[in-house]
């Protein structure tokens, strides 16, 4: 497969922003979608144990309940998709176990092939001092797919909104995750933006290259 040119990247890149006004005439189509829904299930995390979950609210009576809860964001109605990043709590062996099975499995492997592995996110995640602050590395892993996330769509066309700007306990509250390893982290709106966002055409704000990168 031919690699997309550099300068569609950028170009895509300097399309999209943090839309504040979406259509709400408008909705993803349903192959945008499952496109845009593989692309989290393959984001990359560490040791590949994927320490996440993600809702996917498209109900307008759900969206409307979670609106307040989003400092009243209207992009949480508004848009076509919003998509509620959740952590898995205090990860640890279950999940690590779990992550070998579905290893073995699609790589047609045994278990004890995989042990040297295994023994690597044992000591480090669920015995070593990482264990200390899992949910904290494990929440770093979710700004992984939401980057991931935002970048897919942006590539194909489909506006989007990165949202910490609302209430986690809230939010776990109405959507049933009180009694679940599952917690909110951050949200993210994707549709198609208002003709009428002044927003689309403001100049991104970025700092000069050679100030975010050196070479070495």
């Amino acid at each position: 497969m031919s690699p997309i040119p550099g300068t569609t990247l950028t170009q895509q890149l300097k399309w999209r922003y943090a839309t504040k006004k979406f259509d709400a005439t408008k909705r993803i189509d349903p192959i945008t979608w499952a496109a845009l829904e593989e692309s989290l299930v393959l984001t990359p995390s560490s040791y590949g144990l994927q320490p996440w979950k993600f809702l996917v609210i498209t109900d307008p009576e759900l969206k409307a309940k979670l609106r307040p809860v989003s400092w009243n964001q209207a992009q949480v109605e508004d848009c076509s998709h919003h998509v509620v990043f959740l952590v898995k709590k205090n990860l640890g062996l279950p999940e690590i176990e779990h992550f070998v099975d579905r290893m073995a499995e699609v790589r047609g492997v045994t278990r004890e092939s995989l042990a040297m592995y295994r023994g690597y996110m044992v000591g480090d995640l669920a015995e070593g001092p990482r264990s200390k602050i899992i949910n904290e590395w494990a929440t770093r892993q979710v700004y992984i797919a939401l980057g991931n996330f935002m970048t897919s769509a942006a590539l194909l066309g489909v506006d989007t909104c990165p949202m910490e700007g609302l209430d986690p306990a809230k939010y776990d509250e109405i959507l049933g995750l009180g009694d679940t390893p599952w917690a909110t982290v951050c949200a993210c709106p994707a549709g198609y933006r208002a003709l009428d966002d002044k927003y689309a055409a403001v100049p991104k704000v970025r700092y000069k290259t050679e100030e975010l990168i050196e070479h070495r």
